[in-house]
């Protein structure tokens, strides 16, 4: 079946034309991934799909018989609104409308009201929607995507929650078709392994723009790629696009290279001919003119090239000694020290509100350590790049702003060049520099806030999510230039790619202020971590405590977020399934001669204790654990 036809479309912004009379379509079960150089239009046709873009020319048609979903690269919510009333707002789902009801009844049941005809019928309309799987799922979306606390009002949300509530809110609409732009940024890295993994393996069709490129690899199965104005399509994952997108280049280079050739061989029978155009062949002419169109047609690489110096770095770096910050009663950092050493690339990974950006912000000198203190090197030069776009007045010129940095920058082998062809060199042609910074896309504004950052030739680099909004093409030019960057380097970032390639060691923050290195990057600590969980599985139980050695955690027993709500779901099971087996009982007794009736309600009693004898057992495994009440 056909979700979406996108027929003949065309967009440009004044001269700039971002596409024209492309056509594709997406239909059921596909999950495809657009993707494209900074300002190709990625996001410009994502908002014309779903109608807050209008096109220049061109036809769309979604199918009315399928829901769709959007989730934008940044979402804003309005209103005084909680997460959860801005997830439902204006649902017509009758599964979500029967547990708010059921929800609503149970609570004035507590107060003592009677309302057991109104349960019954709820519970029955419950089982026949199959509304108590909706409502697992709902508890375990909004957990994994870490909004535990609903009743926030979403006007006063960080980018990063609002993000989450976004993708919480389209997930849940279970639409048939889900388009997503750059839907891992702001996301931590176990969010982002678990939407992945959801997406991977949920039954509706996708199209998403992203650069991450393990969530290329795993979620989709076709990718779109928006090139000079025109849309090219490949039949698989992310690997495969590479392959082919390479054989077309060449391909495309032989045809531009033998378009040439009879370029030249026409010009000289064009010139041959008499000068009146009439006297000509005219089919002659016309394929004339379309070979010199061909022969000549440029492409918009816009290649990068990232070959700045950085400044000559001391023996002495950054020493960081007996590190203490909390903000109010939560500690972020306690007690870390470290000295950096030439050469360290260190990546850093934690939850979101574990202290990252604090630590950064403290290294840096925006932030004062409550305890302890960080001594910088004569020769160490910071450049910090951070997660939050840089405010640029918006009005001035691309060119202008550079210039008010550096009139030259010196680059790799000693020499300098101007801050235009400095620009050039990152991307920015000629023809752009004089563009306002209002006309720069979001990945074109990101790009810029690098440049200013490098143009500095810092020896010690930080990058705050540094993959946000780039393309994949800048993001494999900043890799080359990482891997081979002399100085220290310090990346906090969701790109697992990106951390693989660089970093030769984690700091790790676990909470609690507490931060442990990690000798390995992003892969190898996840394959540490399951090695420990599959470990402490085989570790002996409390009644053996002769086997166990001195470094045993505490709290081994300590229960897990997940373990408590499930205590908490096994519980409201139990009193439920009890409520209902009460009921049957009370029908039974009532004397009824339906025999078909009491066949049915005694079968279902069986099947109650059963399930009840395993939550049961379950129920007392997790009430042994600490934390649980």
């Amino acid at each position: 079946m056909n979700y979406l036809s996108v027929e003949n479309l065309s967009k440009s912004f004044g001269e700039r034309k971002l596409f024209q009379n492309i056509s594709f379509g997406i239909d059921q079960g596909q999950k495809i991934a657009l993707v494209g150089i900074n300002g190709a239009g990625k996001s410009t046709l994502m908002k014309i799909i779903m109608g807050i873009e209008v096109a220049d020319a061109g036809n769309i048609a979604i199918n009315q018989q399928i829901k769709v979903s959007y989730v934008h690269q940044n979402p804003v919510f309005t209103g005084n609104l909680t997460i959860y009333q801005t997830i439902f707002e204006g649902s017509k789902n009758e599964t979500l409308q029967v547990i708010e009801d059921y929800h609503k009844a149970m609570l004035d049941s507590e107060m003592g009201k009677e309302n057991g005809d109104i349960l019954q019928r709820l519970f029955e309309k419950m089982d026949t929607l199959q509304a108590w799987d909706y409502e697992y799922q709902i508890k375990e979306v909004l957990g994994k995507l870490g909004l535990h606390d609903t009743d926030l009002a979403v006007g006063n949300l960080s980018g990063g929650q609002r993000k989450r509530v976004a993708l919480a809110k389209a997930i849940l609409e279970k639409p048939d078709l889900l388009l997503l732009d750059e839907p891992t940024n702001h996301l931590d890295l176990e969010t982002i392994e678990w939407l992945e993994d959801y997406l991977s393996k949920a039954n509706l069709a996708i199209l998403m723009v992203t650069h991450d490129r393990y969530f290329l690899e795993k979620v989709t199965n076709q990718i779109i790629e928006l090139d000079n104005g025109s849309i090219h399509r490949y039949l698989g994952n992310y690997g495969y696009f590479l392959e082919k997108k390479a054989e077309r280049r060449e391909i495309e280079a032989t045809e531009q290279e033998k378009a040439k050739s009879l370029y030249k061989k026409e010009l000289e029978w064009i010139r041959r001919q008499p000068k009146a155009r009439g006297t000509k062949a005219k089919y002659r002419v016309d394929a004339f003119e379309e070979t010199k169109e061909k022969a000549f047609q440029k492409r918009e690489e816009r290649e990068i090239e990232l070959n700045v110096v950085s400044q000559r770095l001391g023996n002495k770096i950054i020493e960081i000694e007996s590190l203490g910050k909390s903000f109010d009663e939560k500690v972020l950092v306690k007690g870390f020290s470290y000295t950096f050493k030439k050469g360290d690339k260190i990546g850093i990974v934690g939850p979101n509100g574990s202290g990252k950006t604090t630590f950064l912000n403290m290294l840096t000198g925006i932030m004062q350590p409550d305890r302890g203190k960080i001594t910088l090197g004569q020769t160490t030069a910071i450049g910090y790049y951070r997660q939050e776009e840089d405010s640029f007045d918006e009005e001035k010129r691309l060119i202008d702003i550079v210039k008010d940095v550096a009139e030259v920058v010196s680059i790799a082998g000693g020499s300098t060049i101007t801050f235009s062809q400095f620009l050039t060199k990152f991307g920015f042609p000629p023809k752009q520099q004089h563009t306002p910074i209002s006309k720069l896309s979001g990945g074109e504004r990101r790009r810029l806030q690098l440049l200013m950052v490098l143009i500095k030739s810092p020896n010690f680099l930080i990058l705050d999510e540094p993959t946000n909004d780039l393309d994949i093409m800048t993001l494999n030019t900043l890799e080359e230039f990482l891997d081979n960057f002399p100085g220290c380097l310090i990346i906090v970032s969701h790109d697992r790619y990106f951390m693989d390639r660089l970093v030769d060691h984690l700091f790790v923050f676990e909470g609690e202020g507490i931060i442990k290195d990690f000798p390995g990057n992003y892969t190898d600590f996840r394959e540490w971590e399951k090695q420990q969980k599959s470990l402490q599985k085989e570790t002996p139980s409390a009644k053996e405590p002769a086997l166990l050695s001195s470094e045993t955690p505490l709290n081994k027993n300590k229960a897990s977020f997940k373990e408590k709500k499930e205590f908490e779901e096994i519980n409201q099971q139990i009193e439920t399934l009890n409520k209902e087996k009460k009921s049957l009982v009370e029908k039974i007794t009532s004397g009824t001669v339906d025999h078909q009736a009491l066949l049915d309600w005694s079968n279902r009693i069986q099947e109650i204790e059963g399930v009840l004898e395993e939550l049961e057992m379950r129920w007392l495994e997790l009430s042994e654990l600490d934390g649980i009440e």
